[in-house]
């Protein structure tokens, strides 16, 4: 049997989806029904409790397919980049709203009402999806009404089409943003976290872990290669991102936000800390 990394199909010794039956041994296989994030942001866990391992987040309007519903947690895959976890059940609902815009800055607020000055109902980060019918202006500010009453400032959203060119300069945007574990959000990051939520708003694709984006993002670099604006480096559970030949940005555990520093003092400080030093160097495809 081909090796299925677990973390990107959906098995389980009792559950599977349908889609791998013929490939996996399970007690049963179920079809996946597809769900909506319809909080600003939701973990993905390892286990089916909240105070196991989050492995990663699923943002405002991202889909699943869920493969057990449960009171409590739900077990299913993202749509967005196929990982495998458990969900808070109530952070998911059924909808078939066409989405079509972004959030494109780092993080913004919904409000109850288009009025700045009004409450708002809770912050979205950016890659964070929603659905606009119309846009109104209030004392020269423009609003965007999305479905459900609501209104986001306009220049907070980009059509669903729209791409940044630079994925550095998104990464750039999360500068002093904490660290988190299993963060892909503008509230919290980790290291694979902002190389993926920014490449995504670059129309780039990518997975999740690091050891998933130091074998699948770009091509490798030799020695001889020299590093520029763009190109990733790995550890053993670390990545960082070149923003110049000597610097890089990276979510990092040290300072426990997103920093830009010299990365051959990254490369000691790792070295002295962990006795890692680093196992890959790619540059993405532009």
């Amino acid at each position: 049997m081909v090796f299925k990394d677990p973390r990107l199909h959906a098995f389980r010794e009792d559950l599977a989806d349908k889609r791998l039956e013929t490939e996996i041994t399970a007690q049963r296989f179920v079809q996946g029904e597809k769900r909506r994030v319809n909080v600003p942001v939701a973990g993905l866990f390892k286990e089916n409790s909240k105070k196991s391992e989050m492995q990663t987040e699923c943002l405002f309007g991202e889909e699943l397919l869920i493969f057990e519903h449960g009171e409590t947690m739900s077990w299913g895959q993202s749509l967005k980049d196929n990982y495998v976890g458990y969900i808070d059940t109530t952070a998911l609902c059924i909808s078939t709203v066409k989405q079509t815009h972004v959030v494109s800055t780092p993080r913004t607020f919904q409000y109850f009402q288009a009025d700045l000055r009004g409450p708002m109902e809770y912050p979205l980060s950016m890659g964070s999806k929603v659905s606009v019918v119309d846009e109104v202006e209030v004392r020269e500010t423009m609003y965007s009404i999305l479905e459900n009453g609501r209104s986001i400032i306009s220049n907070h959203l980009s059509p669903l089409e729209h791409v940044y060119k630079d994925y550095v300069s998104v990464a750039e945007m999360f500068i002093r943003t904490p660290y988190l574990w299993g963060g892909t959000s503008g509230f919290g990051l980790d290291c694979s976290g902002i190389i993926q939520l920014s490449m995504i708003m670059t129309g780039q694709m990518v997975l999740r872990d690091t050891d998933m984006q130091q074998k699948t993002i770009g091509r490798p670099l030799s020695d001889r290669d020299k590093l520029q604006r763009g190109d990733l480096i790995f550890w053993q559970g670390h990545a960082a991102i070149m923003v110049d030949h000597e610097n890089i940005i990276h979510a990092n555990g040290f300072s426990m936000d997103v920093t830009i520093e010299p990365l051959e003092e990254v490369i000691t400080r790792i070295a002295q800390t962990y006795q890692r030093y680093p196992t890959a160097k790619r540059r993405p495809i532009q």
